[in-house]
């Protein structure tokens, strides 16, 4: 995906101009096509723009999911009341209190003044307002639903927002228990094995492979500490610089969803989202091989986002949607069942919004048992640490009540 500076006129033959991101100049100008526009000049913005955007956008910041759930319902209520669309985007920006979306919501006003439709002013703004977002709000636009539009990203935000505070609620006790065992960790090396290593130093003996590994690692730990934290830095910044390349973030997307425990329910979360995000935008009527494109971007899993791209090019050539989905190999047998029943029976979108519906049940369930799967991993770690503890320092006190005894 790349940003495009764009120039088109409407049917009234009105130049208007903006940035909009899309895959290819073809891409861009099919959407523009979709909004009533003609393209005039595409221009793909230099690298030195990308990196200016990128500073406007950290700088700006993001916006939390309860903004945008709030806003949706703002639009829709506002929409149904029948009050045109730039009267509601000005008032929602003099009324609301978060900075980043006041900006925004202003220059959307702005846009809508000079004859930009909604969906092209807001696409402006990729930071806040996704690809999700925008091409429900153009089918609203074109099919004269803006409130069933708005109501359903309401009910999308609403979604997501409630998994995401189930997951913080289901891995704060685990965390808590991995930060203690940290900072346990750090206080033994740091004082109790400094002050044990003095004593056994005077045994004269060979000391016990467990203890001279608390020794060696309290030594690193107090004289390297600089070292160890530049490294463990080092290392971070690298990670994340490999996961920022396409490459890196596509390998690292694919290893998430193989990791024990945790793989299958974000694997099962962003098939909920899938099977969610493709069944509103089917139902709202929104092309095929467009709901394709959006609803894998909506996944936020470079690996899943590419093999959901792909079937694109498989309906070009003819092929079934249960076929291309087969072929993909990311689904699971229900929702390649779903497919193939939606196909028989016309029903598609009725047909992958239950599945949805299933796996955010089952999400449901692995969310709640999450903290009760993680708890034998930290009990495990914990013995085995305190195992190494006691042998490391118990058994040269038993050598030396030994040698008091038998001197």
């Amino acid at each position: 995906m790349a940003f495009y500076h764009y120039k088109a006129r409407d049917r009234q033959g009105q130049l208007s101009e903006g940035r909009m991101e899309a895959a290819s100049p073809r891409a861009l100008a099919a959407s523009l096509a979709q909004s009533g526009l003609i393209p005039v000049e595409m221009k793909e913005t230099r690298s030195g723009t990308k990196t200016w955007l990128a500073l406007r956008q950290f700088l700006k910041g993001g916006i939390k999911p309860e903004a945008l759930l709030i806003l949706s319902r703002q639009l829709a209520s506002l929409t149904r009341a029948g009050i045109p669309i730039l009267r509601i985007v000005e008032g929602l920006r003099d009324t609301t209190d978060v900075r980043v979306l006041r900006v925004a919501l202003d220059e959307v006003a702005q846009a809508l003044n000079e004859g930009q439709t909604l969906a092209n002013a807001l696409a402006a703004h990729p930071h806040l307002f996704n690809n999700l977002f925008v091409s429900l709000v153009e089918v609203g636009e074109s099919t004269g639903q803006l409130e069933q539009a708005f109501l359903q990203l309401a009910h999308y935000y609403q979604l997501e927002l409630d998994t995401r505070r189930r997951i913080k609620a289901a891995i704060r006790y685990p965390l808590f228990v991995s930060m203690a065992m940290v900072a346990a960790m750090a206080v033994i090396n740091i004082y109790v094995i400094p002050a044990f290593s003095g004593i056994f130093a005077r045994l004269g003996t060979e000391l016990p492979l467990a203890t001279r590994l608390l020794i060696g690692s309290s030594y690193f730990f107090t004289h390297y500490l600089g070292l160890l934290l530049a490294g463990v830095a080092a290392l971070a910044g690298g990670f994340m610089w490999y996961v920022r390349t396409p490459g890196g973030r596509l390998r690292w997307h694919k290893t998430l969803l193989r990791i024990p425990i945790v793989g299958p329910l974000i694997k099962r979360i962003l098939l909920a989202r899938f099977c969610r995000s493709f069944a509103m935008m089917l139902s709202a009527g929104v092309p095929i091989t467009r709901v394709l494109q959006l609803a894998g971007s909506a996944t936020d899993n470079a690996f899943l986002t590419q093999a959901i791209h792909g079937m694109s090019e498989g309906l070009a050539s003819g092929d079934s949607l249960s076929a291309v989905a087969g072929n993909s190999r990311v689904f699971t047998p229900l929702i390649l069942q779903m497919f193939r029943v939606g196909e028989e029976t016309g029903r598609v979108d009725e047909m992958v919004m239950e599945a949805g519906r299933f796996y955010e049940e089952e999400v449901d369930y692995d969310i709640a048992n999450l903290s009760s799967r993680i708890e034998p991993i930290l009990i495990t770690a914990i013995s085995a640490m305190v195992l190494v503890l006691a042998l490391g320092i118990f058994t040269p006190m038993w050598d030396m009540v030994n040698l008091a005894k038998g001197g």
